[in-house]
């Protein structure tokens, strides 16, 4: 059988994951040259799909990004009115003392957001820029050129069994190619993988640690409902040898997310963390603000835990990591979108600078430096003992 030949499309950058990183680099980018193309590659049916909704955020990178984000609609619209942490027993709740609690953990000035509704309306505002966003198009093998540098992306490509062998069906999908490729597909994504062993970015680091973080959102009474307001817990049903805690947040239009984090490195073979999920939420605390409520949507994904010393090198040649692939997570704040739009905005002004000069698949050695200038490394080099205290 012949195999059909790939079409292919060449861009200044392409970027890979629609969530707040990746829109966040192909906005500036566009905000600093609006000559320059740009491709977004977003592997759900649409912007959001993929995205597990309900976050407190932090607006800092968004203020930068977009200042007039709240004159032009941003779906940002429920500040923190109250903070509450409990530790919990198996039938009681104890009030932790806020004054008794470490002040970088406060989610003062923070929002109860849709992270979903967010990512769309940043996805309006790139396609105004005049970016191009293929949703529904995941990036199934990585393009290198004669010098090893990362290209671009095969993408599309349909009709492989479950040994990677063509099918009668085959379609060989479509090569994306960039000047500069910028990998945003979050934590523990196929490409961020190969790109980090291929250039041995983690050479020198910390070994990435991980957890895991279920959530669901739903609809509750509206005597039950108050918005802005937060509750995280430790403690039960999660053991001493067990890392972890739940959360519950009071988005707008009587809606709550309702999560639980476990650590990836708990000892107990038998121990599933949707089990303990599923206990944590008949806790009488939390129950009594589920009971009569609707559970209308789910999901889970893995969260990076390493903090910074397990942050990779961002830099490699063609392109750079950013957001969750790069691991940039403040663990006891339980955050990382604002670190993910603000290394998004730092790639995407080495991209803009060294495609001004006229260079192409090389190193944005600008990167680095950048991200270890900005807040990012201030914010995450004060909590990068946490994880090996708590591990």
């Amino acid at each position: 059988m012949e195999t059909p030949s790939r079409e292919r499309l060449d861009y200044d950058v392409l970027v890979i994951g629609a969530g707040p990183a990746g829109l966040s680099a192909a906005i500036r980018v566009k905000q600093l040259d609006p000559g320059i193309s740009v491709c977004l590659l977003e592997k759900g049916a649409e912007v959001g799909a993929h995205i597990l909704s309900g976050a407190l955020f932090d607006p800092r990178a968004l203020d930068e990004l977009l200042p007039d984000w709240k004159e032009s609609g941003a779906p940002v619209t429920t500040p923190v009115t109250q903070e509450r942490m409990l530790l919990l027993t198996e039938k009681r709740a104890v009030t932790l003392p806020h004054a008794l609690l470490p002040p970088m953990i406060s989610n003062r000035g923070c929002f109860a957001v849709s992270l979903a509704n967010l990512t769309r309306w940043l996805a309006e505002r790139a396609e105004e820029l005049g970016v191009e966003i293929y949703p529904g198009f995941a990036a199934a093998d990585p393009l290198f050129d004669d010098t090893g540098a990362l290209i671009g992306v095969v993408a599309g490509q349909m009709g492989l069994n479950g040994k990677g062998e063509k099918k009668p069906d085959y379609e060989p999908g479509v090569e994306l190619t960039g000047k500069y490729v910028l990998i945003a597909e979050g934590a523990r994504g196929s490409l961020a993988k190969e790109v980090i062993a291929r250039y041995q970015l983690a050479e020198g680091r910390g070994v990435q640690k991980y957890g895991i973080g279920l959530k669901e959102m739903w609809e509750i009474a509206p005597d039950r409902h108050r918005p802005g307001h937060v509750l995280h817990t430790m403690g039960w049903p999660l053991g001493n040898g067990t890392g972890g805690g739940g959360f519950l947040y009071h988005l707008d239009g009587n809606k709550v997310a309702v999560g639980f984090v476990v650590h990836l490195d708990y000892a107990n073979p038998w121990l599933s963390p949707y089990e303990e999920f599923q206990r944590f939420k008949h806790h009488p605390a939390i129950a009594g603000v589920l009971k009569g409520g609707r559970r209308y949507a789910y999901g889970a994904r893995a969260l990076t835990e390493g903090g910074w010393p397990s942050v990779p090198k961002l830099a490699f040649p063609g392109g750079g990591l950013i957001g969750c692939a790069a691991g940039f997570m403040n663990v006891p704040r339980i955050k990382g979108i604002h670190y993910a739009m603000k290394s998004g905005l730092l790639a995407a002004e080495a991209a803009a600078t060294a495609l001004a000069a006229g260079r192409a698949h090389d190193l944005l050695e600008d990167y680095q430096p950048a991200v270890e200038s900005s807040w990012i490394a201030a914010d995450l080099k004060k909590v990068r003992n946490v994880k090996p205290l708590w591990s």
